[in-house]
């Protein structure tokens, strides 16, 4: 069991967490696989990354991986304080996503690389 402190309006609680069902060597070995809305593990495409240019989740994936692209044609619709934003190709070429709609990213992930 985990004890943890947690604070709501101003007052604290001591709540106590205890894991039931699997090992936690199982666990680690659960978060090795992707599920959907996470990020992908790294890419292993050689090209132009595209980065996240702030914090927020993947709304929508415009083009099919793989699909090829133009310079500044949309490809991610990143929503970010509820507002939707259009992210664009930095150049031609073939896409490859790291990302599946619904996953969080930070500032500066690799949304995808474009080669």
């Amino acid at each position: 069991m985990r004890n943890f402190i947690v604070t709501i309006d101003g007052k604290s609680y001591s709540v106590g967490v205890e894991e039931v069902g699997e090992s936690e060597n199982e666990n680690r070995d659960m978060r090795k696989t992707p599920v959907a809305g996470e990020a992908k593990p790294k890419l292993s495409a050689v090209g132009q990354n595209v980065l996240s240019p702030f914090p927020g989740i993947i709304k929508n994936l415009l083009v099919a991986d793989g699909s090829v692209v133009k310079k500044d044609q949309a490809i991610i619709v990143l929503e970010a304080m509820k507002m939707d934003n259009e992210i664009t190709a930095p150049c031609g070429g073939k896409v490859t996503f790291g990302v599946s709609k619904g996953a969080n990213v930070e500032t500066n992930a690799v949304l995808a690389v474009i080669g």
